[in-house]
């Protein structure tokens, strides 16, 4: 969420809307950022740091499974 010139979110929004099919994983540890604006931000899915491998495994899996399930409809 935290990058030099622009925040994790503003990039997510602008990949998504140069090229919508793109999954995107949000990851933070900035926690206050996001309470509250989960619905608004425009990505596929959202890990708090530290991340668990397993939370990280299962989160890819799920917003790749959910990006080919609409290339296909």
């Amino acid at each position: 969420m935290t990058m030099p010139k622009m925040s994790g979110d503003k990039l997510a929004s602008a990949i998504k809307h140069i090229c919508g099919d793109v999954p995107v994983i949000l990851c933070t540890g900035f926690s206050e950022q996001i309470k509250g604006r989960q619905e608004e931000l425009d990505s596929d899915g959202l890990l708090m740091k530290p991340v668990d491998k397993s939370d990280l495994l299962r989160t890819v899996r799920d917003v790749l499974d959910e990006a080919k399930g609409n290339i296909s409809e």
